[in-house]
């Protein structure tokens, strides 16, 4: 099954980064590089990114069939996805695992959600 583990940043998370001596910063790129080429390794990996900062973030709505654009950043929201880990393991348990593997699972917010299977009939909320 597939697992969207989603990397959240807040200020808190992204001032601790900021804070970081180089030398830290690059610990935690390299534990970020450990985690892909474990998962790319087990045949888990399916794609991971990190996303760019939410300044740049566009909304999109549409109104009587027109999109509307909003530009970020969106003051209202604390917490701002950071990146993402696509994963196809066994279960819920080890994509927790993965994810408790992600850095800011320490400092931030680090969120796992199984991938809905839209060929399957039963997948689909009522």
């Amino acid at each position: 099954m597939k697992y969207l583990i989603l990397i959240y940043g807040n200020p808190v998370s992204r001032q601790t980064w900021a804070e970081l001596s180089d030398a830290e910063r690059s610990e935690g790129l390299r534990v970020y590089a450990a985690l892909d080429a474990d998962l790319a390794a087990s045949g888990e990996l399916v794609v991971s990114e990190a996303l760019a900062d939410p300044a740049q973030t566009t909304r999109v709505s549409v109104r009587e069939g027109r999109p509307l654009t909003t530009d970020g950043p969106f003051a209202e929201v604390k917490e701002q996805l950071a990146g993402f880990y696509l994963v196809e393991c066994e279960s819920s348990e080890r994509a927790v695992e993965i994810a408790a593997r992600v850095p800011e699972a320490e400092f931030g917010l680090v969120e796992v959600r199984p991938v809905l299977d839209l060929g399957a009939m039963d997948a689909w909320p009522e």
